[in-house]
């Protein structure tokens, strides 16, 4: 008999999948409490858990629980399925032309975004895309996705263009992707669980040197900002990430209100999981679930990141 607060039960599911164990649990009421009974018996955790995450995600050969822990790894799976199939997608574009349909958007976004949907629509997630808008945004985890981020710059065969996801649930950002499709660099974070560049765990520096700071910006720079050095690389979601990871000391959005959530959330998350601060330049809130609403995302090393904040409001908001 254990305490549901004690023992080793809670914490199974930080070492080994419960999928894999040959056991039942059987429980009573007792006062003030319940008491669980391991008997040795042959059971499918899966038959008395909820089945709806096995349906919501079907990963071929992979078994399924509901587990926080399980269905972080699961998503995570799936990010990289999806990234994998744009990747193979854009390799076969020959178009590289503007559709038509909206301003700034190649056939080779269109293509990139069927691709990430007929994924994300067969594991039953709500989606928000750039390309396409929102769908089904009651379901428990909604992935936010920018098929091709820095369209233009693999529009002019600029390597420096990504897919960019993020896994949100009730409690906001959980589980994110950036791959650099030109380099197959992949930044990923779950939330609680750190960051990582191409499986190495992220730990970033503090900057406290304005003067000598690199700084990564999407429009045009105001005059005299104080910084180092500035680059504009053209590709918001890389960006944000070469922040966590210590490429650059911050990231600046100088164009007004122009950044749908996709262009940042899962480089959101992955900053967030470094300790890197970001922010909207006007202080609302990032991870919105609306494909209407834009934002002025700003991040920097903690030490620096008042005079980033403060750079950007040189320039009217």
């Amino acid at each position: 008999r254990l305490p549901l607060d004690e023992g080793p039960f809670p914490h199974l599911t930080q070492r080994i999948g419960l999928h894999e164990m040959t056991f039942i649990v059987h429980v009573e009421p007792v006062f003030n409490g319940v008491t669980f009974h391991i008997r040795d018996e042959t059971c499918n955790i899966n038959k008395s858990h909820n089945a709806s995450f096995a349906t919501r995600f079907r990963i071929k050969g992979v078994p399924h629980t509901t587990l926080d822990g399980v269905e972080s790894d699961r998503l995570l799976e799936l990010l990289n399925r999806v990234a994998d199939a744009v990747g193979l997608g854009l390799h076969g574009v020959t178009d590289w032309g503007l559709s038509g349909f909206r301003d700034g958007q190649y056939n080779a976004d269109l293509v990139a975004d069927q691709i990430a949907l007929d994924i994300l629509r067969e594991a039953g997630v709500g989606i928000i895309s750039e390309e396409s808008g929102a769908e089904n945004l009651q379901r428990d985890v909604v992935v936010i996705i920018d098929p091709l981020d820095g369209s233009t710059n693999a529009s002019r065969a600029v390597p420096h263009y990504a897919t960019s996801l993020c896994a949100v649930d009730a409690h906001g950002a959980l589980v994110a992707l950036v791959v650099d499709q030109a380099t197959n660099t992949r930044w990923s974070a779950v939330r609680g669980q750190g960051a990582f560049r191409d499986g190495v765990r992220l730990v970033r520096r503090d900057v406290s040197d304005w003067s000598q700071a690199m700084v990564a910006i999407s429009g045009p720079p105001p005059p005299n900002p104080g910084w180092g050095q500035f680059r504009a690389f053209g590709a918001s979601a890389i960006d944000l990430c070469y922040v966590a990871d210590a490429t650059v000391d911050a990231f600046i959005d100088m164009s007004p209100s122009a950044h749908g959530v996709w262009d940042y959330a899962a480089a959101y998350l992955v900053c967030q999981e470094v300790g890197v601060r970001i922010e909207d330049a006007q202080g609302r809130e990032l991870i919105v679930m609306d494909a209407a609403q834009r934002r002025t995302p700003v991040a920097a090393a903690t030490g620096i990141f008042s005079q980033a904040l403060a750079t950007r409001r040189l320039s009217a908001l």
